[in-house]
């Protein structure tokens, strides 16, 4: 009896297989398409402060808005041992307009720790230090220490949720976009991966408009061959960020501006601010707003601004007046102040 001849199914690729696949496509379009930036610096062996000191600036901010900070700050604090010695002033006032202020605060308590007990060479010694997440640790000891670490940000949860199609939404996700990450991470070049997949979800695998053509993962996305892949991550609606509103009271000498210091806690802490009252969120009137002022005087509103906090939107009343100031308080320089009282002192002069 003749031998029936089956039909056996098409080879399946192997996880080890598709993993090697992803690496050496997407490690080789690093090697001709990575952004250059300032802390980058190919062929030579990374500064774990540098690495650090760009790590911190980068959370929640732009590698084009980090650029210019992240220069200055090496020049006035080339070391670490530099930025522990300087007072928390200096370091908070060269930190102003890049926004998160605990970060500069973590950031100079960090370098305090470091300078007495040494610079961490583990990714779990990373993370004892202020303001250093489970991200930041990962990516400093993936980058400076060459550690086959685990970074995942934004930029990666998005790469992952499309190469799987992962339907469960952001942030309930996130566990499960970390293990997908994790699967992908070797020995060999663990900085270089990392930073691979970071520059693919900045530069390719965009929010908007990702740029598939163009993608070195795009014969194994499946986001992609569903052709739909802008739609993720999915996403959880959010609820609407709360109104706050304020007024801010300027005072101006020649080119100075009369600053007060925010208190120790809370927003904004410890960082030159102007006089203002409580932020709320009814509107205050005129003549409430003015009975909170920090001295009796002409006066006159000028502006209105608003601003966006993480977790509200702030509407400040701007009202400015030539008046000899009193209490506690400094002359200071309006570039000095963080954005949101920068605006309105940039407002009162129209």
């Amino acid at each position: 009896m003749p031998a029936i001849a089956r039909r056996l199914p098409p080879p399946v690729d192997k996880p080890a297989a598709t993993r090697d696949k992803l690496r050496k496509s997407l490690l080789s379009w690093y090697d001709r398409n990575g952004r250059e930036l300032p802390w980058r610096l190919r062929g030579q062996r990374p500064d774990p402060y540098r690495v650090w000191l760009s790590e911190v600036m980068l959370q929640q901010t732009t590698a084009a808005a980090v650029g210019p900070y992240y220069a200055r700050f090496l020049m006035l604090f080339p070391s670490v041992q530099a930025l522990a010695r300087a007072p928390r002033e200096d370091v908070l006032n060269a930190w102003a307009g890049l926004g998160y202020y605990s970060r500069a605060r973590n950031l100079h308590a960090a370098a305090q720790t470091m300078a007495a007990d040494g610079i961490p060479r583990e990714e779990e010694g990373w993370r004892a230090l202020p303001g250093i997440g489970p991200y930041t640790a990962a990516a400093i000891a993936a980058i400076a220490h060459g550690q086959a670490a685990n970074p995942v940000d934004g930029n990666i949860e998005r790469v992952m949720s499309r190469l799987h199609a992962v339907e469960t939404p952001l942030p309930a996700a996130k566990a499960e976009l970390r293990a997908h990450a994790a699967a992908l991470v070797t020995k060999h070049r663990p900085g270089d991966w990392a930073q691979a997949l970071m520059d693919l979800g900045a530069t390719i695998c965009t929010p908007r408009s990702p740029k598939c053509d163009t993608c070195p993962w795009r014969p194994h996305c499946a986001a992609f061959a569903g052709g739909a892949p802008e739609t993720y991550p999915r996403k959880t609606a959010k609820a609407s960020r709360p109104e706050r509103c304020g007024a801010v009271f300027v005072v101006y000498r020649g080119g100075d501006i009369w600053c007060e210091r925010r208190p120790e806690k809370g927003l904004l802490a410890g960082m030159p601010g102007l006089p203002t009252t409580e932020w709320r969120p009814e509107a205050w009137d005129e003549a409430s707003a003015l009975a909170h002022a920090p001295v009796k005087a002409a006066w006159i509103k000028r502006a209105q601004v608003r601003h966006v906090f993480t977790h509200f939107t702030l509407t400040l009343d701007v009202y400015a007046a030539k008046t000899k100031p009193r209490g506690a308080g400094f002359w200071g320089d309006e570039s000095a102040l963080p954005s949101v009282f920068r605006k309105a002192a940039i407002a009162a002069k129209r």
